[in-house]
């Protein structure tokens, strides 16, 4: 079952913008040693979207060694057409991938019935669980709640969504009711940095999928709200939501989630591919103080 904080893995570069694998095998260490129960491997939080086949291919064989099992890999497998998503889902599975976080189609916009054949040929392809990414404010693709209850009904393999479409919990909440006695069989993920992680919990969410830098923050908050320690989940999330709201920028919040692993000593270079922009001097500055407020727990 497909539960708990599944933190984004962000993609670590050298100056030159290459991919620094030594980095990200100790990311993933950290991960791992933060509490982790899952990872996502290539979402827009881990710059998937600069990445080319062969470094997704090297990183996703760096990262199934080095977790060995020990928890579940959701593998990001979205792709402008069905053709491209079911051959990159298939792959994923195949190299040992335990999941697929799949976006919708995000050029051409598809209605219903378009989103529909895509996720069934995504579903017909593979035999691993896929989780619907629903995520309009990157894709414009909107996926109403009676749409994504169909999905987990009509479509096999179809057994999770990641609700990142404002407002989150009251969406999350409505998905519940829309599955009925199908819901226990569905695992709703929330997202968007885990801003209204305690919301969605409440409403129904079984895990959340957060960025790298506040894993042992978020999976504190979780193990507050699944023993009914609500009073102690806020004080947690508190303290880091100046740091949580600051990494929600469009375009910036992946530069500042790597300088925090950088200041912490996890990986060597805070460097982004273009068009991920990265924080100026001012930037910084503000990130020192906000990493500090929240008291980052960051030793390697």
């Amino acid at each position: 079952m497909l539960h708990g904080v599944y933190p984004i893995v962000v993609t670590p570069f050298y100056s030159d913008g290459s991919v620094d694998f030594d980095s990200l095998g100790q990311l993933v260490d950290y991960l791992l040693a933060q509490g982790a129960h899952g990872l996502g491997l290539f979402g827009n939080a881990s710059e998937g979207y600069t990445l080319l086949p062969a470094e997704r291919i090297a990183m996703l064989q760096l990262i199934v060694k080095r977790v060995n099992g020990r928890v579940p890999l959701v593998v990001s497998s979205g792709h402008t057409g069905a053709d491209g998503a079911v051959a990159l889902s298939k792959e994923a599975q195949d190299m040992g991938a335990n999941a697929l976080m799949v976006l919708p189609p995000y050029l051409l916009k598809p209605d219903a019935d378009g989103l529909m054949h895509y996720y069934s040929a995504i579903s017909k392809g593979v035999t691993i669980p896929i989780m619907v990414q629903d995520a309009p404010l990157m894709t414009q693709v909107a996926m109403p709640v009676a749409l994504l209850a169909r999905m987990a009904r009509e479509l096999e393999h179809v057994s999770a969504a990641k609700v990142e479409a404002p407002a989150t919990a009251p969406k999350i909440g409505a998905l519940k009711i829309a599955l009925g006695d199908d819901a226990q069989q569905f695992h709703i993920f929330g997202g968007l940095n885990g801003q209204f992680l305690i919301e969605e919990f409440h409403r129904g969410a079984v895990g959340t999928m957060p960025s790298s830098d506040l894993t042992s923050t978020y999976v504190a908050i979780w193990n507050h709200l699944a023993k009914g320690e609500t009073a102690q989940a806020w004080n947690q999330f508190l303290q880091a939501l100046p740091l949580i709201r600051y990494e929600l920028q469009p375009g910036l919040g992946v530069s500042a989630v790597k300088h925090n692993l950088v200041a912490a000593g996890v990986i060597r270079s805070a460097t982004v591919r273009n068009p991920t922009q990265s924080l100026d001097a001012a930037g910084l500055k503000e990130l020192a103080v906000l990493r500090d407020l929240a008291a980052v727990t960051c030793n390697a």
